[in-house]
């Protein structure tokens, strides 16, 4: 398939590419590593008049750690999250997640900030941007900063506004004594998360005190399995506890189906990988 034809600019700087959203609007699309806006441009899912690729703009691939946590640029590949040393150190689920997207070539290309602004329920960053209570940082003629649990509004939206970009993504500190994990049921022709859980788990004393619980490819979007997490903290991560809490897994969820798997059965999985993400995590946690 071939595009529609699209007037194409690639600035260098994000003031300029900014300037070009505020002046062509929803006409505009942003084209990062391109691995979700090509397909559906080429399927002419998309339309766009004006196409503003970001990729030459410098410096939007920066990772940086601190004692606050780490701080990820929008246009750092899953490749490079995947083998950068601050996010393997201070935040492992972050790289432990880059390492399962798509193939190999799509790891050299895609970006976490065009995947998370992308927003698809099956991607694998949000569930886990989700449990690690990350932020967003959204720049246009401001600079403002999303928290994730208000990052993603539905299916393929967000809360970015027509004339902002995503520039950078900050995970805070992981607690002592936490464990972290993601697990998914991969679609075998995709690579797509059918169901896909993230987990992070502090323990002390024996007891879960802290459960963060994402999960991506059940719902029109990622969520936060709030049952989940409230079933384990103050509870040992018994097998016996980690079981009844992962039986919550899809509680008030409308799970999607299609073809491939149904809504039924995506919610038996979102059960069954909660089980085993989290106790994964336990077992990191110690």
């Amino acid at each position: 398939m071939i595009p529609a034809a699209f007037e194409y600019h690639a600035p260098t700087s994000v003031k300029e590419a900014v300037g070009l959203l505020e002046k062509h609007g929803d006409d505009a699309k942003v084209l990062a590593g391109g691995h979700s806006l090509l397909p559906i441009m080429k399927f002419r899912l998309a339309q766009p008049k004006v196409v503003v690729d970001i990729g030459r703009i410098s410096g939007l691939d920066k990772i940086s750690a601190g004692k606050d946590g780490v701080t990820i640029g929008a246009l750092a590949t899953h490749d490079t999250v995947e083998h950068s040393e601050a996010v393997r150190t201070h935040c492992p689920l972050l790289a432990e997640v880059a390492g399962v997207i798509g193939d190999q070539q799509v790891r050299n290309r895609g970006t976490i900030g065009g995947s998370l602004a992308h927003a698809d329920p099956a991607a694998d960053y949000p569930g886990a941007i989700l449990a690690l209570d990350a932020e967003i940082v959204a720049t246009g003629s401001k600079s403002r900063t999303i928290a994730a649990k208000d990052f993603f509004v539905e299916m393929l939206t967000t809360a970015l506004k027509p004339n902002e970009l995503i520039t950078e993504v900050h995970v805070p500190a992981l607690a002592k004594g936490t464990g972290t994990a993601y697990v998914k049921h991969p679609h075998p022709a995709s690579g797509y998360a059918v169901v896909g859980v993230a987990a992070v788990l502090s323990v002390s004393g024996g007891k879960c005190t802290h459960a963060a619980i994402g999960i991506n490819g059940v719902a029109g979007k990622a969520y936060r399995a709030t049952a989940v997490e409230r079933a384990l903290v103050g509870h040992p991560l018994d097998e016996k506890t980690v079981a009844a809490a992962a039986a919550h897994a899809a509680k008030g969820v409308d799970a999607q189906g299609d073809v491939y798997a149904s809504g039924e059965f995506r919610a038996h999985l979102a059960q069954v990988y909660t089980k085993r993400a989290v106790t994964l995590a336990a077992s990191r946690a110690k």
